[in-house]
Protein backbone atom coordinates (compact mmCIF):
# COMPACT_ATOMS: atom_id res chain seq x y z
CA UNK A 1 0.00 0.00 0.00
CA UNK A 2 1.67 3.20 -0.80
CA UNK A 3 -0.14 6.40 1.33
CA UNK A 4 -0.05 10.06 1.37
CA UNK A 5 -0.05 11.67 4.80
CA UNK A 6 -0.54 15.29 5.31
CA UNK A 7 -0.03 17.29 9.05
CA UNK A 8 -0.99 20.86 9.61
CA UNK A 9 -2.42 20.48 12.85
CA UNK A 10 0.46 21.71 15.26
CA UNK A 11 3.72 23.61 14.21
CA UNK A 12 4.77 22.20 11.37
CA UNK A 13 3.67 21.43 7.73
CA UNK A 14 4.24 17.94 6.24
CA UNK A 15 3.94 15.80 3.50
CA UNK A 16 4.76 12.55 2.70
CA UNK A 17 4.58 9.85 0.92
CA UNK A 18 5.17 6.46 2.16
CA UNK A 19 5.06 2.13 1.15
CA UNK A 20 3.94 -0.73 3.29
CA UNK A 21 7.04 -2.69 3.68
CA UNK A 22 5.22 -5.17 5.97
CA UNK A 23 3.75 -3.45 8.71
CA UNK A 24 4.52 -1.17 11.05
CA UNK A 25 7.64 -0.54 8.68
CA UNK A 26 6.76 2.05 6.13
CA UNK A 27 9.24 2.73 3.62
CA UNK A 28 9.87 7.07 2.91
CA UNK A 29 9.54 7.68 -0.81
CA UNK A 30 8.71 11.51 -0.75
CA UNK A 31 8.94 14.03 1.98
CA UNK A 32 8.47 17.51 2.54
CA UNK A 33 8.25 18.80 5.67
CA UNK A 34 9.54 22.62 7.21
CA UNK A 35 8.20 24.01 11.02
CA UNK A 36 5.68 26.75 10.73
CA UNK A 37 2.88 28.36 13.22
CA UNK A 38 1.07 29.97 9.64
CA UNK A 39 1.26 29.58 5.94
CA UNK A 40 -0.27 25.86 5.93
CA UNK A 41 -1.95 26.54 3.04
CA UNK A 42 0.10 28.49 1.23
CA UNK A 43 2.63 26.01 1.56
CA UNK A 44 0.91 22.47 1.64
CA UNK A 45 -0.24 22.36 -2.36
CA UNK A 46 3.58 22.51 -3.25
CA UNK A 47 4.73 20.02 -0.62
CA UNK A 48 2.03 17.39 -1.69
CA UNK A 49 3.13 18.03 -5.51
CA UNK A 50 7.14 17.63 -4.64
CA UNK A 51 6.81 14.82 -1.87
CA UNK A 52 4.70 12.51 -4.67
CA UNK A 53 6.97 13.94 -7.50
CA UNK A 54 10.17 12.59 -5.48
CA UNK A 55 8.35 9.22 -4.87
CA UNK A 56 7.67 8.62 -8.73
CA UNK A 57 4.59 6.80 -10.07
CA UNK A 58 2.55 10.64 -9.97
CA UNK A 59 -0.82 10.57 -7.93
CA UNK A 60 -2.34 7.57 -9.37
CA UNK A 61 0.10 5.14 -7.77
CA UNK A 62 -1.43 6.30 -4.43
CA UNK A 63 -3.82 4.06 -2.62
CA UNK A 64 -4.77 5.91 0.25
CA UNK A 65 -4.67 9.68 1.76
CA UNK A 66 -3.84 9.93 5.78
CA UNK A 67 -4.56 13.37 7.35
CA UNK A 68 -4.32 14.38 11.69
CA UNK A 69 -7.75 15.79 12.20
CA UNK A 70 -6.55 17.19 15.43
CA UNK A 71 -6.51 18.36 18.57
CA UNK A 72 -4.48 21.40 16.93
CA UNK A 73 -4.50 24.81 15.66
CA UNK A 74 -8.02 25.10 14.15
CA UNK A 75 -6.77 26.82 11.15
CA UNK A 76 -4.32 24.20 10.47
CA UNK A 77 -6.93 21.45 11.17
CA UNK A 78 -9.34 22.90 8.10
CA UNK A 79 -6.12 23.87 6.00
CA UNK A 80 -5.20 19.86 5.70
CA UNK A 81 -8.54 18.36 5.93
CA UNK A 82 -9.63 20.70 2.94
CA UNK A 83 -7.05 19.79 1.37
CA UNK A 84 -6.76 15.98 1.94
CA UNK A 85 -10.91 15.50 0.96
CA UNK A 86 -10.86 17.37 -1.83
CA UNK A 87 -7.23 15.54 -3.42
CA UNK A 88 -9.18 12.06 -2.15
CA UNK A 89 -11.94 13.22 -3.91
CA UNK A 90 -10.69 14.17 -7.47
CA UNK A 91 -8.47 10.40 -7.27
CA UNK A 92 -11.25 8.43 -5.97
CA UNK A 93 -8.77 7.53 -3.18
CA UNK A 94 -10.03 7.15 0.73
CA UNK A 95 -8.85 9.25 3.30
CA UNK A 96 -8.43 8.07 6.73
CA UNK A 97 -7.93 10.64 10.06
CA UNK A 98 -5.23 10.29 12.26
CA UNK A 99 -5.57 11.72 15.86
CA UNK A 100 -2.71 14.61 16.50
CA UNK A 101 -2.60 12.38 19.90
CA UNK A 102 -2.10 9.07 18.60
CA UNK A 103 0.30 10.23 15.94
CA UNK A 104 2.90 11.72 18.47
CA UNK A 105 2.48 8.52 20.67
CA UNK A 106 3.13 6.22 17.97
CA UNK A 107 6.01 8.83 17.32
CA UNK A 108 7.68 7.87 20.59
CA UNK A 109 7.17 4.39 21.41
CA UNK A 110 6.34 2.50 17.99
CA UNK A 111 3.24 1.44 19.72
CA UNK A 112 5.15 -0.47 22.83
CA UNK A 113 4.82 0.42 26.27
CA UNK A 114 3.14 3.06 28.36
CA UNK A 115 2.90 7.11 26.57
CA UNK A 116 1.33 10.38 27.31
CA UNK A 117 0.80 12.50 24.54
CA UNK A 118 0.33 15.82 25.62
CA UNK A 119 -0.50 19.18 23.47
CA UNK A 120 -0.04 22.61 24.86
CA UNK A 121 -3.78 24.15 24.33
CA UNK A 122 -2.87 27.20 26.29
CA UNK A 123 -5.11 29.25 28.75
CA UNK A 124 -3.97 27.12 31.65
CA UNK A 125 -4.84 23.94 29.55
CA UNK A 126 -3.29 20.51 27.70
CA UNK A 127 -4.73 17.96 25.58
CA UNK A 128 -4.15 15.09 26.73
CA UNK A 129 -4.63 10.89 25.49
CA UNK A 130 -3.28 8.28 27.39
CA UNK A 131 -1.69 4.67 25.69
CA UNK A 132 -0.11 1.30 26.14
CA UNK A 133 1.62 -0.99 23.28
CA UNK A 134 -0.06 1.47 20.43
CA UNK A 135 -3.50 1.61 21.82
CA UNK A 136 -5.81 4.68 23.81
CA UNK A 137 -6.41 3.56 27.43
CA UNK A 138 -8.41 6.96 27.87
CA UNK A 139 -10.28 9.15 25.96
CA UNK A 140 -8.40 12.69 24.42
CA UNK A 141 -9.44 15.42 27.03
CA UNK A 142 -8.68 19.22 27.61
CA UNK A 143 -7.91 19.18 31.33
CA UNK A 144 -6.05 21.44 33.48
CA UNK A 145 -2.33 21.29 34.04
CA UNK A 146 -3.71 20.24 37.81
CA UNK A 147 -6.09 17.47 36.43
CA UNK A 148 -3.39 16.57 33.81
CA UNK A 149 -0.45 15.73 36.59
CA UNK A 150 -2.99 14.18 38.44
CA UNK A 151 -4.37 12.13 35.51
CA UNK A 152 -0.38 10.94 35.02
CA UNK A 153 0.05 10.33 38.58
CA UNK A 154 0.84 6.32 40.45
CA UNK A 155 2.65 5.17 36.73
CA UNK A 156 5.93 6.18 34.94
CA UNK A 157 4.61 7.56 31.33
CA UNK A 158 6.76 8.32 28.39
CA UNK A 159 5.40 11.70 27.67
CA UNK A 160 5.47 13.53 24.30
CA UNK A 161 4.38 16.52 22.87
CA UNK A 162 4.52 20.31 23.51
CA UNK A 163 3.03 20.14 27.02
CA UNK A 164 5.48 17.57 28.44
CA UNK A 165 7.22 20.27 30.12
CA UNK A 166 3.91 21.92 31.75
CA UNK A 167 2.76 18.07 33.57
CA UNK A 168 6.54 17.66 34.75
CA UNK A 169 7.87 15.61 31.94
CA UNK A 170 11.18 16.60 30.37
CA UNK A 171 10.55 19.12 27.64
CA UNK A 172 10.47 17.00 24.24
CA UNK A 173 12.23 17.95 21.60
CA UNK A 174 9.33 16.62 19.48
CA UNK A 175 6.12 18.61 19.08
CA UNK A 176 4.60 17.74 15.91
CA UNK A 177 4.23 13.65 14.51
CA UNK A 178 6.77 12.00 12.62
CA UNK A 179 5.39 11.22 9.34
CA UNK A 180 6.76 7.33 9.50
CA UNK A 181 3.98 7.17 12.30
CA UNK A 182 1.60 8.92 10.48
CA UNK A 183 1.78 7.00 7.73
CA UNK A 184 1.39 3.21 9.93
CA UNK A 185 -1.57 4.79 11.46
CA UNK A 186 -3.10 5.58 8.37
CA UNK A 187 -2.44 2.30 6.65
CA UNK A 188 -3.28 0.45 9.79
CA UNK A 189 -6.98 2.54 10.44
CA UNK A 190 -9.84 2.22 7.97
CA UNK A 191 -11.57 4.80 6.30
CA UNK A 192 -15.21 3.76 7.69
CA UNK A 193 -13.31 3.66 11.69
CA UNK A 194 -11.37 6.55 11.48
CA UNK A 195 -13.04 9.15 9.31
CA UNK A 196 -11.93 12.36 8.20
CA UNK A 197 -13.67 14.65 10.84
CA UNK A 198 -11.91 17.67 13.24
CA UNK A 199 -11.22 16.48 16.70
CA UNK A 200 -11.98 19.34 18.64
CA UNK A 201 -11.90 18.95 22.40
CA UNK A 202 -12.64 22.89 23.07
CA UNK A 203 -14.67 25.62 21.40
CA UNK A 204 -12.30 27.79 19.23
CA UNK A 205 -11.35 31.08 20.83
CA UNK A 206 -12.65 33.47 18.61
CA UNK A 207 -16.28 34.57 19.09
CA UNK A 208 -18.17 35.85 16.63
CA UNK A 209 -19.10 39.42 16.41
CA UNK A 210 -21.71 41.12 18.61
CA UNK A 211 -23.06 43.56 15.47
CA UNK A 212 -23.08 44.05 11.83
CA UNK A 213 -20.54 45.95 10.33
CA UNK A 214 -21.49 49.67 10.15
CA UNK A 215 -24.58 48.60 12.71
CA UNK A 216 -24.80 51.08 15.42
CA UNK A 217 -23.97 50.04 18.68
CA UNK A 218 -26.95 49.37 21.33
CA UNK A 219 -28.14 52.26 23.49
CA UNK A 220 -26.75 51.34 26.83
CA UNK A 221 -29.06 50.76 29.78
CA UNK A 222 -30.67 53.19 32.10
Amino acid sequence: MRVLVIDTALDACTAAVFEDAGLPTMRPLGLRSEVMARGHSERLGGFVRDAVAGAGGGFGALDRIGVTVGPGSFTGLRVGLAFAQGLGAALGLSVVGVSTLAALARSADGGEGATAAVIDARRGQVYLQLFGDGHPVSEPEALSLEDAVTRLAGRSWRIIGSGAALVGGAASMQTAPDPAALATLTATFGPATNPPRPLYLRAPDATPPTRLPGQARPAPAV
